[in-house]
């Protein structure tokens, strides 16, 4: 199972939020390339990066800080934030981001989903925020009526790469990570499910490297490696 380090970028910046409200932001680095560096040091391979003001913008906002992550780390960066159109994702694809995560895109304009799935396959990642087992978008700032489980079926034959599952409810809060519903968006469909939102200890990262059988097969882990809660040797190990 894979680990990816979290790297959200507020105002150039790599913040965490708390429960994805956007004025709960604490900075833990103003340099997201040492940032990406440091993870990569730490034995990371992979690298989750989100434009959170791109999120609510519709378009991508912190650019500069993804090129600074991309020119500093040869690991693979998925990015998510923003991303709404075919442009974009050209655009991003062609700076280097291994893939592309696609989040109130795939709920308000899932032809685009499939539109980018046929042109760059093994690219396009869907990004499944859930609030109470329904969809939110716009930054988490809307929830839809729209399962999560229901729109990760919608993708079955799409050709997405993966599917993350963000528990909005736990996200941040390092109050553990939400397996059940994971596993159960993960045995829905064929999709490989990445994890995330409240990965606090080694236990949670144990819980789901349990079930990559079953397709879990990888987590996002943020705010506990910041505050140094979660030891980075023991996840790599636990989830290996």
């Amino acid at each position: 199972m894979i680990l990816y380090p979290a790297i959200d970028l507020k105002d150039g910046a790599c913040v965490r939020l708390k429960l994805g409200d956007m004025q709960q932001a604490t900075v833990f680095n103003t340099d997201p390339g040492a940032q990406a560096r440091q993870f990569e040091s730490l034995g990371f391979t992979h690298l989750h990066v989100v434009d959170l003001n791109g999120s609510f913008a519709g378009k991508p906002v912190n650019a500069a800080a993804v090129d600074a992550i991309l020119t500093a780390t040869k690991s693979p960066v998925q990015l998510g934030g923003g991303i709404r159109s075919m442009a974009t994702i050209r655009d991003w694809l062609s700076r280097g981001v291994s893939r592309v995560i696609l989040g109130t895109a795939a709920l308000r304009d899932p032809d685009l989903v499939r539109q980018a799935c046929k042109e760059f396959p093994g690219k396009v990642a869907v990004g499944i925020d859930a609030r109470g087992g329904f969809v939110a978008v716009e930054g988490w700032s809307q929830t839809s009526s729209m399962k999560a489980i229901d729109l990760a079926k919608s993708f079955e034959d799409a050709g997405v790469a993966a599917l993350i599952h963000t528990d909005i409810d736990r996200d941040g809060i390092l109050q553990g990570v939400n397996v059940e519903a994971t596993l159960a968006l993960a045995r829905a469909v064929s999709i490989p499910v990445i994890a995330s939102g409240g990965v606090a200890t080694v236990d949670d990262v144990r819980a789901l490297a349990r079930h990559e059988r079953d397709g879990i097969s990888g987590a996002i882990i943020g705010r506990a490696l910041y505050d140094g809660g979660l030891d980075a040797r023991a996840a790599l190990a636990a989830a290996a």
